[in-house]
Formats: structure tokens, sequence, C-alpha cells
């Protein structure tokens, strides 16, 4: 079968970037890792003992960061519809993070104190039409936005990934509602051409809901 050029020029891309050998040679699952370590070197998000929640965590190469990091005291649960393989010091969960029975699966598994960081990497299934992609994964802010308020402790942190577009003023303004600082960034590994952006939402302000 004849591959397409845009597929012929994601594999060259792919073949040929630095942070994919890196991964591999690291032993991550995928380059997005590298995301989250430079985000982390800057802003020490990740602290032995800390309990972390990576939604949308699919392959898992940021579950596999934050579980090196916070250490055989800390806890990692992953989530995504997705499967996950195993992961060492990792609670892997497969159903929908912006569900019911997804966020009472993790809340089952959370400290009574709440999280110290939650994580989403979530992204929709681009189709390629600007407007759709960036409402689709305002949707899916919104939806992490939502659960940190219920999961996270007083103080606690989210990281959390969009795309820029109409919706990223609002969103910001959301976030900076329930928390006391809110940053962008946008770390070396993603890639220029790429519309994604994390915020980075520092000292949750409430104390948490009872159920997520």
């Amino acid at each position: 079968m004849k591959r397409s050029r845009s597929a012929g020029q994601w594999l060259r891309r792919h073949v040929t970037d630095p942070y994919v050998r890196e991964a591999r040679a690291a032993g991550y699952r995928s380059r997005a890792a590298f995301k989250l370590i430079e985000i982390d070197r800057r802003d020490h998000l990740l602290r032995a003992g800390a309990c972390v929640v990576d939604l949308g965590a699919a392959p898992g190469s940021w579950s596999q960061v934050a579980a090196a990091r916070v250490g055989a005291t800390g806890r990692v649960i992953a989530i995504d519809l997705l499967p996950v393989a195993p992961l060492p010091g990792v609670h892997i969960l497969r159903a929908d993070a912006t569900s019911r029975a997804g966020r009472e699966a993790i809340e089952a598994l959370l400290p009574a104190a709440g999280a110290d960081l939650v994580l989403s990497d979530m992204a929709p299934n681009l189709s390629g039409v600007a407007a759709s992609d960036q409402a689709r994964s305002a949707e899916l802010v919104e939806a992490a936005l939502a659960f940190a308020s219920g999961a996270l402790r007083r103080g606690g942190d989210l990281l959390v990934k969009l795309f820029q577009g109409p919706e990223f003023t609002r969103l910001r303004g959301e976030s900076s509602a329930a928390f006391d600082r809110v940053m962008v960034r946008k770390p070396g590994a993603s890639r220029d051409a790429s519309a994604e952006l994390y915020l980075l939402c520092r000292g949750k302000r409430e104390d948490r809901a009872v159920a997520v």
C-alpha cells in the first residue's frame, strides 16, 4: 500500500527526532517523558513521597517519570481508556478519566488528604480542523480542572495540556480563580509546529471536596 505524503513526512520526522532516540535509549515509552522532565527540572513539581494522578496516561511515559521521582514512599495513579502496560510503582486504571466511574476509581486510591499533583496530557483525537480540535481540547482541560478541584489537597498543583486558540484566555482565567499562580510552559520537547502548551497551576486555594 502506498504511504500518504503526510504519513511519510511524519515518519521521517519521527525517525530523525532526537527526543525519540533519547527516549528509546533511556527506556521511556514515548518522547513525551522529556516534556515532564523539563518542566519538573524548572518548577520542581515532583518530590519524594508525593501522590500523583496521571490523567490520560497511555502509553505511560509521564507515569514512568513520576514514579521514579516520588519513589517508594510516593504513589502514582495512572488512568486511560487505552491499555497501559504495567509499570513498577504505578496503580493503573483502564477507564475514562472524565467519567464518574473513572473519577470514583481514582478517588478510592487517594490518601485522605488528597493528591499532591494532577498531571493531564490528555488530548483529543485530532481531526485536522483547528476550531474543532481546539474546542475538544478545551473540554478536556475543563474536565481536568473539575477533577483537580476535588482530588487535590489544598496547596496542590495541576499541570494540564491545552492548545492555543480562542478558549485559551478563558481557561487560564478559570485556572487563576482556583489556584494561587498560573503559568504557561512550552517545553523544548514540544514540537515547534505544535499548538500545544501547558498550564502550570500552583497552590490550589480551597480544601478538596469530599468526593470527586
